[in-house]
C-alpha cells in the first residue's frame, strides 16, 4: 500500500485502549516521521480435502485469519523535523520515544494485566489491532553512545469487539470456522454452546486453540471454532 506526499496526511497516530470496545482511552502515541508504505496481510485458512485422490481444489473454506499491518516508524533525536527544519526546545531523547511506545502498545496494563487494545489512525485508516511484535533497530549513536535514531518495525494484528466480528462473519454456519473474542464472564461450554448449539464440544475447542486452561480464559484473546468432525456433528442440536 503506497502512500503519497506526507504533506498531505496527518501524523500517524496510534491510540490506546483498556477495553476491546475502545471507550477507555489511556493515551497516544504519534509518530514525528510518517512511515512512506504500509503493508497489510490477508490470509484465508482452506481445510485438507477428502478421500483418495484429492487435490487442492478440494480443499472446504474454512476461515480468515485476522489481517496484520506493517509499518516502520523513524525515530530522530537530533531535534530535526520531518520538513527539516530544527525543533525549538528539547525534544525527548530517541529512548524516551521508544519507552513510550513500548509503554503504551507492548507492556501489561495494570488494571486489565494485558496489553491494551489499539487503534492506529492515519489517513482514510482506522485499524482495530493489538501488537504482535516490534523490532527497534538502533542507527545512529552520539560520541557517549546515546542514541540518536531508531526504526520500528510494528506488526500490528487486526482485533475487534465480538459483535463487529461476528457481522464480518456473516454467517453461523456449522460447516465454517468462526472466531470470537473472549469477553468477561466468558466460558468455553458457553462459547461452545453459542458456535454448536451444545456445550459438549467444549475440549474439542481447547484442544484446537491449544489452551493450557480452558477454564480461565483471557478476555481480549481470540478463539476459533471450527467445523466439527463428522461423527460430533449429530450432538449439534442438542
Amino acid at each position: 500500500m503506497a502512500i503519497g506526499s506526507p504533506f498531505k496526511l496527518d501524523k500517524l497516530k496510534i491510540e490506546a485502549y483498556q477495553d476491546v470496545e475502545r471507550t477507555q482511552s489511556v493515551g497516544n502515541f504519534e509518530a514525528m516521521f510518517n512511515p512512506e508504505s504500509l503493508k497489510q496481510s490477508y490470509e484465508i485458512v482452506y481445510g485438507r480435502g477428502q478421500g483418495i485422490g484429492s487435490s487442492d481444489q478440494d480443499a472446504p473454506y474454512s476461515y480468515n485469519k485476522p489481517s496484520d499491518l506493517n509499518i516502520k516508524l523513524f525515530l530522530d533525536g537530533t531535534g530535526v523535523h520531518e520538513i527539516g527544519i530544527l525543533q525549538l526546545g528539547s525534544p525527548p531523547t530517541v529512548q524516551e520515544r521508544v519507552d513510550e511506545f513500548l509503554e503504551l502498545t507492548f507492556q501489561k496494563d495494570g488494571e486489565i494485566h494485558e496489553p491494551r487494545y489499539l487503534i492506529l489512525k492515519w489517513g482514510d485508516l482506522n485499524f482495530r489491532c493489538r501488537l504482535s511484535k516490534v523490532d527497534v533497530t538502533y542507527t545512529s549513536f552520539d560520541k557517549n553512545g546515546k542514541a540518536l535514531r531508531a526504526e520500528l518495525d510494528v506488526v500490528l494484528k487486526s482485533n475487534v469487539e465480538p459483535d463487529r466480528r461476528q457481522l464480518q462473519d456473516a454467517t453461523s454456519s456449522p460447516d465454517l470456522t468462526h472466531a470470537r473474542l473472549v469477553k468477561s464472564g466468558d466460558t468455553l461450554p458457553l462459547l461452545s454452546r453459542e458456535i454448536y448449539g451444545s456445550s459438549e464440544h467444549y475440549l474439542f475447542v481447547a484442544d484446537f486453540n491449544d489452551l493450557d486452561d480452558f477454564r480461565n480464559l483471557t478476555p481480549g484473546e481470540e478463539l476459533l471454532f471450527p467445523p466439527l468432525p463428522d461423527g460430533s456433528r449429530n450432538q449439534a442440536s442438542r
